[in-house]
């Protein structure tokens, strides 16, 4: 008899590893041995199949070509150093060389979130980008044209043309809970529709590698390639874009990122609507409550501001909504609409759910008294307009960079020579054909790129004016504004 009950237990034992080591990680591990039975699943089991079956037809492989240009970069003179302090003359000399860079290609992925094409993916995915081609699934290849892309969010629209393609349903990334299951699915090392699972690790994570972020935490794996790629609950909806990892390696070591849909839908309503981004300010600076507690105890002080959690006013920017409304630096935002703000990155997160000129109710701690503000949330302009992207067609001008025997003969280190002038905002302001532009707003203009990124920041300025130093082939100082307003 004592024998039978040992191979009963015997049987018990070996039943339950074998039901442990079936089931999918710890899932059914946490349940008791004596809880688990041998005849059915393990209680809490999650069937992911579908939710991956679904995603992987719907995430695309984005590969990108970056053709060769010519480009002048600043290079050390070897000799400067060594001859310079020799004979006295002091170091530090630089040379501006013209180099060729190479073509070259990477990869990324991309969630199709509409039949008619449009694909999200990051901005750091496409953001040089010469060439885009996208491969679903089913081995199907299109060319894709970029919509529009928001560098602050590190996010990018793509459009390839077709019908009928196969989407992913968008989730409310705010209803996700920590422990919850999701997959990341996307291309890493090339290896094209891979999924990974794990759980949402932490929310509203600030990273500090974008101005805006509120990242999901997730330790299901992700490496290079997985750029772009979705993050997909258990019901198989987007739940956000994968962005990036935490790493000394440059390979997956624990933890990955994603940008949350309630950040991406509204990047991507205003992609589509303006080819730029309507972002609202409320216009605070200032840090977590914890952060500011901290540091303020690493002083000797002791800080009662009535709240542990919220964000700390450390500063209230001029002509802001905040300023308006009355909120001013010691106060501690610690609502939005209802909605609760623990940290600083889950204000930047409902703040930019909302463009200029919504309304707003702002719930603040100030003497450890709650108090409610409604605000009226402005651009970086300071209005409630819509921002329009500069086109530069608008400008009339065709510019070159100077040719080293152009510079040679000038006696300039650099310069971007019009070319050609017709009607538009350039000749309105009087600039000619021939004329040399040395500086726009205090940056050197040494490229094309130099100028439509001194156009981009002063259309994202409460000035909205370019001001031009210039000269003339003949040695005359130039100078100019250019009113980027209507």
């Amino acid at each position: 008899m004592k024998t039978e009950k040992m191979k009963m237990a015997m049987r018990n034992v070996l039943g339950t590893a074998a039901l442990c080591m079936g089931c999918f990680c710890a899932m059914g591990c946490i349940e008791s041995p004596v809880q688990a039975q041998p005849s059915s699943a393990p209680v809490g089991l999650v069937d992911l199949t579908q939710a991956a079956s679904t995603s992987v037809n719907a995430v695309v492989y984005i590969k990108v070509t970056t053709n060769s240009k010519t480009k002048t970069v600043d290079v050390q003179d070897p000799f400067s150093d060594f001859f310079g302090d020799f004979f006295g003359f002091g170091g530090g000399g630089t040379q501006r060389r013209q180099i060729q860079t190479p073509k070259r290609e990477g990869s990324g992925s991309g969630v199709i979130i509409s039949s008619d094409g449009y694909i999200v993916t990051n901005n750091h995915v496409v953001s040089e980008a010469d060439e885009l081609l996208v491969k679903l699934n089913d081995n199907r290849e299109f060319k894709g044209r970029i919509i529009g892309t928001d560098e602050q969010t590190d996010l990018a629209l793509v459009k390839i043309e077709g019908k009928d393609f196969p989407t992913l349903p968008i989730g409310n990334s705010d209803e996700l809970k920590l422990g919850e299951w999701v997959l990341a699915v996307g291309n890493p090392f090339n290896l094209t529709s891979t999924v990974t699972a794990g759980i949402v690790s932490a929310k509203a994570r600030s990273m500090g590698a974008n101005s805006i972020e509120s990242f999901i935490q997730t330790d299901a794996a992700i490496n290079r390639g997985n750029s772009g790629g979705a993050l997909v609950n258990a019901r198989g909806e987007l739940v956000g874009i994968n962005a990036m990892i935490y790493s000394q390696t440059g390979s997956y070591s624990g933890y990955g990122f994603a940008i949350p849909t309630t950040i991406m839908n509204k990047v991507v309503a205003d992609l589509k609507e303006f080819s730029i981004v309507q972002r609202a300010q409320l216009g605070v600076g200032g840090s977590d409550v914890s952060l500011y507690i901290d540091s303020e105890k690493s002083k000797g002080n002791e800080v009662d501001l009535g709240t542990l959690n919220g964000v700390y006013v450390g500063s209230v920017a001029d002509n802001s909504a905040a300023a308006e409304a009355g909120l001013r630096k010691g106060d501690v935002i610690i609502a939005v609409n209802g909605k609760d703000v623990k940290k600083m990155a889950e204000l930047q997160e409902v703040i930019n759910t909302m463009r200029p000129g919504d309304k707003a109710k702002v719930t603040y701690m100030r003497n450890k008294k709650k108090e409610t503000v409604s605000v009226v949330l402005r651009n970086s302009q300071g209005t409630t307009k819509v921002m329009e992207q500069m086109d530069m067609d608008q400008f009339g001008a065709a510019l070159k960079p100077m040719d080293e025997e152009a510079k040679r003969q000038l006696n300039l280190p650099y310069g971007l020579e019009v070319v050609a002038v017709k009607k538009g905002k350039m000749a309105d302001s009087g600039v000619t054909k021939g004329l040399i532009i040395l500086q726009v707003n205090d940056r050197p203009m040494r490229t094309l790129d130099d100028f439509e990124e001194a156009v981009k920041e002063a259309n994202r300025s409460a000035e909205r004016a370019l001001w031009i130093r210039a000269i003339t082939q003949s040695g005359m100082k130039r100078s100019f504004v250019i009113e980027l307003g209507d």
